[in-house]
């Protein structure tokens, strides 16, 4: 029979969140890691706050928050409060209550410094790492290493001498007339004025240069999970240095590994210090290269290398989930430590995706 619409409200509603969201849903898994991380950290958020004093919002919660907008995509802290008063999933993964207000997108800045000062966000991401290798989700023998690059939220036009004197007031504030048509413009004679450690770069020749970060990855070869996620300035050869700094504290002291990269790995320094930590490097090989490969035979004709060339492509995926869905095409935070905070927290939820899955297909 037909439906009629009430008329009438009812005065009190008992509303449980736990029963509204489906007991399938890919989020009760997500946040069942990230609490169980989050646990481990609790003595590292007892000593960011005093002990008397008005209690703030507690850190766990606004660290499963950038996990929310990092799973959900949303662009800012303030445009994530916004629906925080009536999305009862949202409510639901925070442990907020039905009648508790939704805190201010403030909040977020103000706890910042504090999250900067005891590395949270980098102590958060390694708990996760540690869960999946509890699970034994990751390989301790094949591992893959390649950077992106990641928009500094800085424009262009920011981009000045470093030795230019006082100018005359903008035209426009908000958006000003500038023509550097002609202009040799580098990162030796310029910097930006917003974002003072963005460095200009470009991913390829023919490509055009923006302003921007070089964020890099060391992948375990198994589930496709990120070991290490680290922020450098985009300079030309921070993918080669953070590669080599990432595996030399995080795989140092395992027996003989290999190590998988793209062409932009291929160079004699970089191939002699993986052989110093007792690494095999799995490269793409650069005949192109002046002196041709670094890499000699007896590594490319092992069945082994070429597993890794396959491998190693799949953390393009990584990447394109964090950059689409993730929201780190381009960093909404200025200088590196911020932009390493923001890059960490949405490694983690990367990472707690995959740990997820993992885990569901296993039981």
């Amino acid at each position: 029979m037909r439906g009629e619409e009430r008329r009438q409200r009812a005065m009190l509603v008992v509303i449980d969140p736990e029963k509204r969201v489906a007991k399938d849903h890919p989020l009760r898994r997500i946040k069942l890691w990230a609490e169980e991380a989050l646990a481990q950290l609790s003595l590292v958020f007892a000593q960011m706050y005093s002990a008397v004093g008005r209690p703030s919002i507690p850190p766990e919660r606004l660290l499963k928050a950038s996990l929310l907008m990092a799973l959900y995509t949303v662009r800012s802290e303030r445009l994530f409060c916004e629906p925080l008063d009536y999305n009862l999933l949202f409510r639901w993964f925070l442990d907020l209550e039905m009648d508790e207000p939704s805190f201010d997108h403030s909040t977020f800045s103000r706890n910042r410094a504090r999250l900067l000062e005891h590395e949270v966000a980098g102590q958060f991401f390694r708990a996760v790492v540690e869960q999946a290798r509890r699970l034994r989700l990751l390989s301790d023998e094949h591992f893959t290493v390649d950077g992106m690059l990641i928009e500094a939220w800085a424009s262009l036009k920011s981009f000045k001498r470093k030795d230019a004197g006082p100018s005359q007031p903008p035209d426009d504030r908000g958006n000003p007339t500038v023509n550097f048509h002609g202009e040799r413009r580098s990162n030796a004679t310029h910097q930006s004025t917003t974002d003072p450690e963005a460095t200009l770069a470009k991913k390829g020749a023919g490509k055009e240069a923006k302003l921007c970060y070089s964020a890099n990855a060391l992948m375990e070869n198994r589930n496709t999970l990120l070991l290490d996620f680290q922020v450098e300035p985009a300079d030309g050869t921070a993918e080669r240095r953070a590669a080599i700094a990432m595996a030399d504290e995080r795989l140092a002291g395992r027996r003989r590994i290999t190590l998988g990269g793209d062409k932009g790995y291929d160079a004699r320094d970089f191939v002699a210090s993986c052989r110093a930590l007792r690494i095999t490097p799995h490269i793409a090989q650069n005949h192109a290269r002046p002196g041709g490969s670094a890499l000699d035979a007896r590594t490319v004709r092992h069945s082994g290398y070429g597993l890794s060339q396959l491998i190693r492509k799949q953390v393009e995926e990584a990447f394109g989930w964090m950059k689409t869905v993730g929201g780190l095409r381009q960093t909404r935070y200025r200088g590196r430590l911020r932009v390493q905070m923001h890059a960490y927290l949405v490694a983690t939820a990367y990472n707690l995706i995959r740990i997820a899955k993992l885990s569901a297909t296993a039981a």
